[in-house]
Protein backbone atom coordinates (compact mmCIF):
# COMPACT_ATOMS: atom_id res chain seq x y z
CA UNK A 1 0.00 0.00 0.00
CA UNK A 2 1.23 3.50 -0.86
CA UNK A 3 1.49 5.70 2.31
CA UNK A 4 -0.11 9.19 1.59
CA UNK A 5 1.56 12.27 2.32
CA UNK A 6 -1.49 12.81 4.60
CA UNK A 7 -0.85 9.32 6.14
CA UNK A 8 2.44 9.99 7.06
CA UNK A 9 1.77 13.36 8.64
CA UNK A 10 -0.65 11.75 10.79
CA UNK A 11 2.13 9.11 11.57
CA UNK A 12 4.67 11.46 12.04
CA UNK A 13 2.09 13.25 14.27
CA UNK A 14 1.74 10.22 16.18
CA UNK A 15 5.47 9.51 16.71
CA UNK A 16 6.31 13.07 17.77
CA UNK A 17 3.40 12.72 20.57
CA UNK A 18 4.55 9.28 21.74
CA UNK A 19 8.54 10.30 21.76
CA UNK A 20 7.22 13.84 23.49
CA UNK A 21 5.07 11.67 25.71
CA UNK A 22 7.57 8.99 26.59
CA UNK A 23 10.36 11.38 27.47
CA UNK A 24 8.22 13.71 29.71
CA UNK A 25 6.82 10.67 32.15
CA UNK A 26 10.60 9.24 31.95
CA UNK A 27 12.04 12.46 33.22
CA UNK A 28 9.11 13.95 35.60
CA UNK A 29 7.20 10.52 36.82
CA UNK A 30 8.20 11.68 40.08
CA UNK A 31 7.56 15.30 39.94
CA UNK A 32 4.16 13.73 38.33
CA UNK A 33 3.19 11.14 40.45
CA UNK A 34 1.89 13.18 43.16
CA UNK A 35 -0.23 16.06 41.33
CA UNK A 36 -1.89 13.25 39.35
CA UNK A 37 -2.28 10.54 42.25
CA UNK A 38 -0.46 8.33 40.02
CA UNK A 39 1.80 5.89 40.75
CA UNK A 40 5.69 6.84 39.48
CA UNK A 41 6.40 3.34 38.48
CA UNK A 42 3.01 3.30 36.00
CA UNK A 43 3.96 6.74 34.81
CA UNK A 44 7.82 5.04 33.72
CA UNK A 45 6.17 2.13 32.25
CA UNK A 46 3.86 4.15 30.25
CA UNK A 47 7.37 6.65 29.35
CA UNK A 48 9.26 3.08 28.44
CA UNK A 49 6.12 1.71 26.17
CA UNK A 50 5.91 5.10 24.37
CA UNK A 51 9.27 5.30 23.13
CA UNK A 52 10.20 2.14 20.96
CA UNK A 53 6.32 2.37 20.13
CA UNK A 54 6.99 6.17 18.81
CA UNK A 55 10.13 4.55 16.92
CA UNK A 56 8.24 2.52 14.92
CA UNK A 57 5.27 4.81 14.71
CA UNK A 58 8.12 7.19 13.09
CA UNK A 59 9.89 4.46 10.70
CA UNK A 60 6.86 3.69 9.27
CA UNK A 61 5.87 7.11 8.85
CA UNK A 62 8.96 7.39 6.70
CA UNK A 63 8.07 4.94 4.27
CA UNK A 64 6.73 5.23 0.80
CA UNK A 65 4.89 1.52 0.79
CA UNK A 66 4.22 -0.50 3.23
CA UNK A 67 1.69 -3.18 4.19
CA UNK A 68 -1.78 -2.24 5.58
CA UNK A 69 -1.09 -4.31 8.65
CA UNK A 70 1.46 -2.17 9.98
CA UNK A 71 -1.10 1.11 9.70
CA UNK A 72 -3.50 -1.44 11.68
CA UNK A 73 -1.06 -2.26 14.16
CA UNK A 74 -0.62 1.12 15.06
CA UNK A 75 -4.52 2.14 14.75
CA UNK A 76 -5.05 -1.27 16.77
CA UNK A 77 -2.27 0.01 19.42
CA UNK A 78 -3.80 3.17 19.72
CA UNK A 79 -7.02 2.25 20.33
CA UNK A 80 -6.03 -0.28 22.96
CA UNK A 81 -3.89 2.83 24.82
CA UNK A 82 -7.16 3.96 25.12
CA UNK A 83 -8.89 1.62 26.76
CA UNK A 84 -6.10 0.94 29.31
CA UNK A 85 -6.39 4.79 29.58
CA UNK A 86 -9.28 4.84 30.37
CA UNK A 87 -9.40 1.95 32.65
CA UNK A 88 -6.62 3.97 34.88
CA UNK A 89 -8.89 7.15 35.03
CA UNK A 90 -11.94 5.59 36.22
CA UNK A 91 -10.36 2.67 38.49
CA UNK A 92 -7.22 4.01 39.68
CA UNK A 93 -7.06 4.31 43.37
CA UNK A 94 -5.76 7.94 44.47
CA UNK A 95 -6.01 9.89 40.93
CA UNK A 96 -7.08 13.46 40.96
CA UNK A 97 -9.28 15.40 39.62
CA UNK A 98 -6.02 16.81 37.53
CA UNK A 99 -4.64 13.18 36.97
CA UNK A 100 -8.20 12.14 35.62
CA UNK A 101 -7.91 15.04 33.16
CA UNK A 102 -4.72 14.04 31.98
CA UNK A 103 -5.00 10.85 31.59
CA UNK A 104 -8.82 11.67 29.71
CA UNK A 105 -6.90 14.69 27.60
CA UNK A 106 -4.62 12.21 26.33
CA UNK A 107 -6.61 9.47 25.10
CA UNK A 108 -8.42 12.11 23.52
CA UNK A 109 -5.63 12.84 21.26
CA UNK A 110 -4.58 9.42 20.99
CA UNK A 111 -8.09 7.94 19.48
CA UNK A 112 -8.15 11.11 17.68
CA UNK A 113 -4.78 10.21 15.81
CA UNK A 114 -6.32 6.55 15.45
CA UNK A 115 -9.43 7.79 13.68
CA UNK A 116 -7.23 9.69 11.11
CA UNK A 117 -5.11 7.06 10.07
CA UNK A 118 -8.15 4.49 10.01
CA UNK A 119 -9.47 7.33 7.54
CA UNK A 120 -6.38 7.00 6.09
CA UNK A 121 -6.09 3.74 5.51
CA UNK A 122 -10.01 3.45 3.90
CA UNK A 123 -8.96 5.87 1.94
CA UNK A 124 -6.00 4.52 0.34
CA UNK A 125 -8.45 1.48 -0.24
CA UNK A 126 -10.50 3.40 -1.43
CA UNK A 127 -8.38 4.87 -4.26
CA UNK A 128 -6.07 1.28 -4.73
Amino acid sequence: MRITTFLKRVLLLDTASCLGMGAGLLIGANALAAPLGLPAALLDGAGLLLLPLGLFIGWLGTRAEAAAALVWIVILGNVGWVGESLLVALGQAGITALGTAFVIVQAAAVLGLALLEYACLRGARATA
